[in-house]
């Protein structure tokens, strides 16, 4: 009697990224376009087919259509890495689209792009070089299927890939060493490159809306140091249409309290921006993470040219530090 094959782990914690401000030259890393979604991974088991976020949560009831689709590789088991996105005409990824098809259970449009493979068939893959990783994974992907797309890769010249990237208005760059194992304690095996400075925030309240805006004015935002402590970054009043503000507004208000969530006194004044009023700010409890594209923090450390891109459910709060230590 042989023995049964191993079944895929129930979730494996997952390899992080670095951000550095260039892709890396030379050889033995493999360059992948940096793409704007949910990370998850694809967990495999005969039938038994989920969707997990990147601290482990069972999301497959939220995308049924994704999951129809990974029931369609063949393979009878597996443990993927990917990440799921939502596309506009161009095929370029737009988060706000995918946060836009989450509220509105419109999950059926979103393509997931598997980019790692950590067990197939009974086995784990994940000591294996990254390049032997993904030819594997290439093999499950010889023919197309909707909803489901395998992750390319360019090997060599990293700085002219992500100027590439940044020409189409993708987000950047992931630069990955092809020789190495997965390996989720090493944030040097990955790293990222962004075109764009756009990072994730604690939301810590929100100002009165003034003239013919509804519902909220501005979002505050935060985040977390190494120590634990909460710190100001700054204002996001743009890039929210009139159906985000008032949803904004439905899930800020439970969480509303009387004294602001930080470890130190708010500046008042920047040049960058108009004076804040404390007597109209509204503070909450720091549960609410959302992405924000920005130009470039000002030497006060506040925000400068915010724009905001939508709520992100798949980070906790308590992960949010900021990307750019303070100088």
């Amino acid at each position: 009697m042989g023995f049964a094959p191993s079944r895929p782990p129930k979730w494996i914690k997952p390899q992080l990224t670095r951000l550095v401000e260039e892709a890396p030259s030379g050889d033995g890393r493999v360059h992948e376009v940096k793409y704007d979604g949910y990370r998850m991974h694809a967990r495999i088991d005969g039938k038994d087919i989920k969707l997990l976020t990147r601290t482990g949560l069972d999301w497959s009831h939220r995308y049924r259509r994704t999951i129809e689709a990974l029931s369609s590789l063949k393979a009878k088991s597996a443990y993927l890495d990917g990440e799921l996105r939502a596309l506009n005409a161009d095929g370029v990824p737009v988060f706000s689209r995918l946060q836009a098809s989450m509220d509105e259970d419109r999950t059926d449009q979103l393509v997931f792009f598997t980019f790692d493979l950590l067990f197939l068939n009974g086995q784990s893959t994940a000591q294996l070089p990254l390049i032997e990783r993904k030819e594997k994974l290439a093999r499950l992907f010889k023919k197309e299927i909707g909803g489901l797309r395998y992750s390319e890769h360019v090997a060599g010249d990293g700085p002219r890939f992500r100027q590439h990237a940044c020409k189409l208005g993708l987000e950047g760059a992931i630069s990955k060493l092809a020789d190495r194992p997965y390996d989720p304690g090493d944030r040097g095996i990955w790293v990222k490159s962004k075109c764009l400075n756009r990072e994730e925030f604690v939301v810590l309240g929100w100002t009165d809306p003034e003239g013919s805006r509804s519902h909220i004015g501005a979002l505050l935002l935060g985040y977390y140091t190494d120590d634990g402590h909460l710190h100001y970054a700054g204002r996001a009043g743009t890039g929210i249409t009139d159906k985000e503000l008032k949803r904004l507004a439905g899930v800020l208000g439970p969480l509303q309290v009387k004294r602001m969530p930080l470890a130190e006194a708010l500046p008042r004044d920047s040049r960058f921006g108009s004076p804040l009023q404390l007597s109209k700010v509204h503070w909450v409890r720091p549960e609410i993470v959302v992405e924000v594209t920005y130009l470039t923090w000002t030497e006060d450390n506040l925000l400068r040219q915010v724009s905001y891109q939508g709520q992100r459910e798949d980070k906790p709060a308590k992960q949010v530090v900021r990307a750019v230590p303070h100088p």
